[in-house]
């Protein structure tokens, strides 16, 4: 009803600005530091097994076993670091942003540590291996200890629905940047054409060409890292004295629906995107054309760029679930399709269009993802009445970290299944028998997880438009020092 205090004043009035509202300034900040995550991210998640195997010509099997490993410490390792950032006390500069400057310099070193050729020094198989396991693991501790930070930074730029869109908008484009630069042109740098047996073109591994790479990406991420920390500010204050129980917070996050339907989710979106690593393979022995692979990550990402101005208005209108539902749908017909269709080795450009449909339907999950898990990091807090941004970000980068493990992992295992052979196969293009195990691999998986990852959003993940409504609102008042205690 009208106010009756100030008659000027009806119910068509338009609402005040939320007190944390952001600007373009604080998204391109934002996107600086998720494209310095994904130069590097990116470049390892992409080309390092190929370093391996074709490279140092370590067996795919004990290349499994060694990402299989890895990702064992990062039982340990996550939430640790999660731990560790939860329970640090916010500086001036505030609570997340110290670690996007401390962290950047020995993140980009350790990158770069990993694709050093020291075949050239030793040929001594546990040699190649000691060296491989180290620099990995160092790697992925490093990465850990910017990723959860940067992560957890989001929810306290701004508790603004609209600003956590703009930000999860602007992180897609960041990540899509330092995502698609490697992709695009890695190839032309770190293969080099020669001839097969036969006398056939192709293209093979060069060592200095992927280390002078490495170099440009870790050159790359950390001064984006520095761009992101100057040009961020953390408006939602965190406790001077945190009192984060890290035992009550797992234990919390173990009987949510949101953030375990979200975890499974994760595990298989993070699983796809490092199972599309192994289309390096695809394009070089089965296409034998590896500038394939900038056609392949086109596909991936034009469709993304092309729908980043509608999504935030779709988001408003429909929510987030409802149009990661649709897109993931959409990607999981797509998949399906390419399946079933399996193009010869001479229909290339018939797969790279499959892609770009497939890329069409995950734009909307991708774009939505990261204020997807802000808003499950809010309902937590909804529901406890406890901040813990980092101790929950952890977690859902643990299970992130699962899905690349059982990419990975199944991966190479399954080349190794179907008879890729470093020694011989580094040097080859098309081999009968293997190559179209690589088409198989390459098809069947996608179809599969697209299709879970549809099943989840649609029927698993609660946090519908309407539902996020009270949420938002006991967080604005929280953030205010107004809320309480809901039912």
């Amino acid at each position: 009803m009208p106010n009756t205090e100030n008659p000027t004043e009806t119910t068509n009035a338009s609402p005040a600005p939320h007190p944390n509202k952001i600007g373009i300034k604080e998204g391109v900040g934002y996107m600086l530091g998720d494209a310095g995550n994904l130069f590097v991210l990116t470049y390892v998640s992409s080309f390092l097994k190929v370093f391996y195997t074709d490279v140092l010509q370590l067996l795919p099997e004990k290349v499994a076993n060694l990402f299989l490993f890895t990702r064992l410490w990062d039982a340990v390792n996550d939430p640790m670091w999660g731990a560790l950032v939860a329970k640090r006390r916010p500086s001036k500069a505030g609570k997340f942003r110290p670690y996007v400057k401390w962290v950047a310099l020995p993140l980009a070193i350790s990158e770069l540590l990993c694709f050093i050729n020291i075949r050239q020094f030793t040929q001594k198989e546990w040699l190649l291996l000691l060296f491989a396991y180290g620099t990995y693991i160092l790697f992925g501790m490093l990465y850990t200890g910017m990723n959860v930070p940067f992560g957890s930074l989001a929810s306290v730029i701004t508790d603004d629905p609209d600003g956590r869109t703009l930000l999860s908008t602007f992180r897609t484009i960041g990540g899509g940047i330092g995502g698609a630069a490697p992709l695009l042109l890695a190839p032309m740098i770190i293969y080099t054409k020669t001839t097969d047996a036969s006398g056939a073109a192709i293209n093979v591994a060069n060592d200095k060409g992927m280390f002078i790479f490495g170099a440009a990406m870790a050159a790359l991420s950390a001064i984006f890292y520095f761009a992101c920390y100057g040009t961020t500010k953390e408006r939602v204050k965190s406790p001077e004295t945190p009192n984060v129980k890290i035992g009550k917070t797992y234990k919390a996050l173990l009987k949510s629906r949101p953030f375990v339907s979200l975890a499974v989710t994760g595990i298989l979106i993070s699983g796809q995107l490092q199972f599309a690593s192994l289309n390096q393979y695809l394009y070089k022995n089965y296409f034998c054309n590896t500038s394939l692979s900038i056609l392949g990550t086109i596909a991936q990402y034009a469709p993304m760029a092309l729908m980043i101005p509608f999504v935030p208005k779709l988001v408003r209108k429909y929510g987030k679930k409802e149009l990661s539902a649709f897109g993931a749908f959409f990607s999981a017909l797509a998949a399906i399709a390419t399946f079933i269709l399996k193009p010869g080795p001479d229909q290339p450009m018939v797969f790279i269009g499959l892609l770009f449909v497939i890329g069409f339907g995950y734009s909307f999950v991708s774009i939505t993802n990261w204020a997807v898990v802000t808003d499950v990091i809010d309902y937590q807090e909804y529901m406890t009445h406890e901040k813990s941004e980092s101790a929950i970000y952890a977690v859902y980068t643990f299970c992130r970290k699962l899905g690349q493990t059982a990419a990975d992992y199944g991966g190479l295992m399954l080349l190794g299944k179907i008879g890729y052979d470093a020694k011989t196969m580094a040097n080859a293009g098309f081999v009968e028998g293997v190559s179209p195990g690589i088409l198989t691999i390459c098809t069947a998986i996608p179809a599969v997880t697209y299709t879970l990852i549809f099943l989840l959003y649609q029927f698993a993940y609660p946090l519908t438009k309407k539902k996020l409504e009270p949420v938002y609102e006991y967080v604005r008042k929280a953030n205010e020092g107004e809320a309480e205690p809901n039912d």
